[in-house]
């Protein structure tokens, strides 16, 4: 009779264990685990959220945000703490995805390594940049369904990478539209303007709109800018003209989305690409 009730509880204590365990007070409204992938999360309001180390800002109805770059390593950590609660952390696996990489050679030497003056505009240029990337704003139009910023062929995807002359160079953090220059070119949703620069040297005239909790859409190769910073835009709103400013070889929009320094594919946050406005 002992040994049977020391069986039945042996053979309880796993269930009773899982039943115990707690899990973290939120939830997933989109993305995955994987590397580029933008995901909205929906915790308890009032929740204090921490992924890998950082504090998340959390809006009044509980929403959160996490960008994966483009090279995001395995495992990442959330922990979520509802109001009066203890921490809950998980660990998640990162998928890995597969990248287009295409050798270039050939390449004369100024496109590969700019010459020092140059190098010199982009360090400066990089420093305006990374203090626009850096703002952490209370807003959460990020958590607004996107609308492509503009509708074409879609003619480059996030992620690919060109090695010239046997030296990989920075992968294509964005999605290329194929449009006219002079095509209206919108917000995909709500935000402020933190950066509105004319004549960035790889990227021409550049637009970034702050999303909220870190996220911020980066408009590049405008022909004209039609918003200052500082300026509120509502989804659907034009933001400038596309063009073919900076280094490219045709007219097109580059849309990138950013979370702090890391950067997201827009194109599979976005969905696909709708009939011609």
């Amino acid at each position: 009779m002992r040994r049977r009730a020391l069986l039945l509880t042996l053979l309880a204590a796993p269930l009773l264990a899982q039943a115990a365990a707690p899990s973290a007070p939120y939830r997933l409204r989109a993305g995955a685990w994987e590397q580029g992938s933008l995901l909205i999360g929906e915790a308890t309001p009032g929740s204090a959220v921490t992924f890998d180390g950082r504090k998340l800002a959390v809006s009044p109805e509980g929403l959160f945000v996490i960008g994966l770059d483009r090279d995001a390593k395995s495992p990442v950590q959330l922990s979520v703490a509802a109001p009066g609660g203890k921490p809950i952390s998980e660990s998640h696996s990162v998928a890995k995805r597969k990248w287009d990489v295409q050798p270039l050679t050939g390449i004369a030497p100024k496109y590969v390594d700019p010459p020092q003056d140059v190098q010199d505009r982009i360090a400066a240029e990089q420093t305006i940049i990374a203090a626009a990337r850096s703002r952490d704003t209370a807003i959460s139009d990020f958590a607004t369904p996107f609308v492509w910023p503009a509708t074409g062929r879609v003619s480059g995807i996030f992620g690919s990478q060109r090695v010239l002359n046997g030296k990989p160079k920075s992968p294509h953090y964005g999605v290329d539209v194929a449009v006219p220059t002079g095509t209206p070119i919108v917000a995909p949703t709500g935000g402020v303007i933190s950066l509105a620069e004319s004549d960035l040297y790889f990227t021409g005239g550049t637009v970034f709109i702050d999303h909220g909790h870190g996220l911020q859409s980066v408009m590049v190769h405008l022909s004209r800018l039609d918003v200052k910073v500082g300026e509120r835009v509502e989804q659907g709103q034009a933001i400038g003209l596309s063009g073919a400013t900076g280094r490219v070889t045709g007219p097109h929009l580059h849309w990138g989305l950013y979370w702090f320094g890391d950067r997201v594919d827009a194109q599979k946050h976005t969905g696909p690409m709708p009939a011609s406005r």
